[in-house]
């Protein structure tokens, strides 16, 4: 098994947020749910603490830490139980484009605010009718003398709420080839024709903001684009590889909150001598599913360790994340079914909240059966070894 070698510093900024989560965070968790929507004063706070975009270069306000410090902040969002906190989609996955694309006066001009949380961000690729095939978008952007002209919509938007900032694809219409028509652009939220919908009501992540996104004859500057012309379905591309890794990691800490819970009950229960504690099929249960966990957390921790190295895995992080997110599914399940009546009640048992939560891990990030064909694809056009 390969094992992430943390260092002192990251054991202190794990701990750093844990006591975060603790003092600032969960004790509002049942207003922001109730709310559905994180204030952006928290956003603030996080930034002002270091935990947002801990891997952004100094010279743009950043610390330059490496991506442990990502998944330390991953891990113990879904170990506190509130994926409704969904920074890491801010920091991990829409901020990187900025870093790795940005001309420098972009960068200058917004990556400053991403990490002290004065700039939401959010990612809008999905569309109405087009989720999983982003070659099949239709939102427009028209080049017009020094400028461009969006038109469109854009759906399941997280973070649509609280944004200020969107990375956006569109296509030129012009362009017949539907892989070189899609372009990135920086667009901020507050510009005349651009819409938020209304907040959707979602099966669990009831703090995370999600919504749709009305582009109406919007007016950007031609320095709005991000990467070259016609490079955006590449670049998206280029991307997946952490964002389906960072999926991966928070099942699995989700999966280890579910368990974890669930053992130290079995263990009071054991020792009250309740029946159901020494029931031969509840540890099975238990054997079964702390056995399947341990073997998905050495593949995710050994894919941690290749993508810090700079090693091309999409193929097994695509792998990982259908993997990771089916198996957070089952053990969320299976933990409250052998919990008996007490399973359901939210009041008393913390799975109901993380059962709510991990359903949506197989969906986002590419669904589960595209991750599914991506792998068979390679499979059965490869002549390479499987292992």
């Amino acid at each position: 098994m390969e094992i992430i070698n943390y260092t002192d510093e990251h054991h202190e900024y794990r701990q750093r947020f844990r006591s975060f989560l603790e003092d600032e965070i969960l004790p509002h968790k049942k207003e922001w749910d109730n709310a559905q929507l994180i204030p952006k004063e928290t956003w603030k706070k996080m930034g002002k603490n270091g935990f947002l975009c801990p891997a952004v270069e100094k010279v743009y306000g950043g610390a330059g830490k490496d991506f442990l410090h990502s998944v330390i902040v991953i891990e113990e969002i879904a170990r506190a139980n509130y994926l409704g906190l969904f920074a890491y989609l801010h920091s991990e996955v829409v901020v990187p484009y900025i870093s790795a694309y940005a001309t420098e006066e972009q960068k200058a001009a917004y990556l400053p605010g991403c990490v002290v949380g004065d700039i939401i961000t959010a990612v809008a690729m999905t569309e109405p009718d087009a989720g999983s095939d982003l070659a099949s978008m239709v939102t427009t952007a028209v080049e017009q003398d020094d400028h461009l002209i969006i038109n469109g919509s854009k759906t399941f938007i997280s973070n649509g709420v609280n944004c200020d900032l969107i990375v956006l694809a569109a296509r030129d219409p012009q362009e017949k080839n539907p892989h070189k028509a899609i372009s990135l652009f920086l667009v901020e939220s507050d510009i005349p024709g651009l819409i938020k919908g209304v907040q959707f009501e979602k099966m669990g992540m009831h703090s995370q903001d999600t919504t749709e996104l009305f582009f109406n004859n919007c007016k950007i500057p031609l320095s709005s684009r991000l990467g070259p012309k016609g490079e955006g379905f590449k670049l998206l591309m280029n991307k997946l590889q952490q964002e389906r890794l960072v999926c991966a990691v928070s099942a699995v800490a989700c999966s280890e909150f579910c368990l974890e819970w669930t053992v130290n009950h079995f263990r009071q229960a054991l020792a009250d001598k309740s029946p159901l504690a020494r029931s031969q099929a509840s540890q099975f249960a238990l054997a079964e599913m702390v056995t399947e966990l341990k073997m998905e957390k050495a593949f995710v921790n050994g894919l941690v360790v290749s993508h810090m190295a700079g090693e091309n895995v999409i193929l097994e992080t695509s792998m990982a994340k259908f993997s990771s997110t089916d198996s957070a599914k089952r053990i969320s399940s299976r933990c409250m079914d052998l919990l008996e009546e007490m399973g359901g009640v939210e009041e008393v048992c913390p799975l109901v909240d993380a059962f709510n939560d991990v359903r949506v891990l197989s969906i986002y990030a590419g669904t589960n059966e595209i991750m599914k064909q991506i792998i068979a694809k390679e499979l059965l056009s490869s002549l390479k070894p499987l292992c």
